[in-house]
């Protein structure tokens, strides 16, 4: 049963990454967030077609696998996500430049990181705990400024998801779950649920602030930005 949960939970993380992820490109023009989010999208299917062929340590597969985790814990679901979010905070519109030497930065980070997942280390694990803090604070103001643009239920569900991301930030290397299998099915059936959840609420609140940017004429509706390309 737990099994069928994992794949479930994989499967849910993989759909809001790839499709919020285009759809963040599609219709915002938003690289950082929508890029961020297949990266995630494609660490999800990673992860599961590693499980369904037997969970080998040795297949290159494995490698990815915690390439990805360290790329979105250091950077990407970090800094990027902080970014990206700006663009609706305060119509901050990163250059080229700066997406790609975030997710450059991204990369680096994950190469350099991967190499720790054996076993506990401590400074990288305190390491990606405090750069979760750091980024849920905030998006915790995000949430705010959700409530603020009378976007309520957004303001709860970003809130919400920010609290259970953080308690998967910390269990993730200090805190095993009791009971668990040696495979830690337990927790990363949470974990990408969770983090599944994490991504379509963020591009729904997201949507939802910069709906209140084209209300108040502070950001380009979807129509008139067709408009101009043509």
């Amino acid at each position: 049963m737990m099994e069928l949960l994992f794949l479930l939970a994989d499967i849910w993380m993989i759909y809001a990454g790839f499709t919020c992820g285009w759809k963040f490109i599609r219709h915002y023009g938003n690289y950082l967030l929508g890029i961020e989010w297949i990266v995630v999208g494609t660490s999800g299917s990673n992860f599961l077609l590693w499980s369904l062929l037997g969970g080998d340590e040795g297949s290159p597969l494995y490698w990815l696998a915690y390439f990805f985790d360290a790329f979105s814990r250091s950077v990407g679901v970090t800094l990027i996500l902080v970014l990206g979010l700006l663009r609706v905070t305060h119509r901050y519109h990163p250059s080229r430049a700066v997406d790609v030497g975030a997710f450059v930065l991204a990369g680096g980070a994950g190469l350099y990181l991967q190499q720790f997942h054996h076993e506990l280390h401590t400074g990288p694990a305190t390491f990606f705990v405090v750069v979760a803090v750091l980024t849920s604070l905030f998006v915790f103001w995000f949430a705010v400024r959700l409530w603020q643009a009378d976007a309520r239920g957004h303001a709860v569900a970003t809130a919400l998801v920010t609290v259970a991301g953080l308690a998967i930030a910390i269990t993730y290397d200090f805190f095993p779950i009791p009971g668990d299998d040696e495979y830690r099915t337990t927790f990363y059936t949470l974990a990408l649920a969770t983090w599944g959840t994490q991504l379509f609420v963020i591009f729904r609140a997201y949507r939802a602030m910069h709906q209140r940017d084209v209300a108040a004429g502070t950001e380009p509706s979807l129509i008139r930005r067709a408009g101009a390309r043509a």
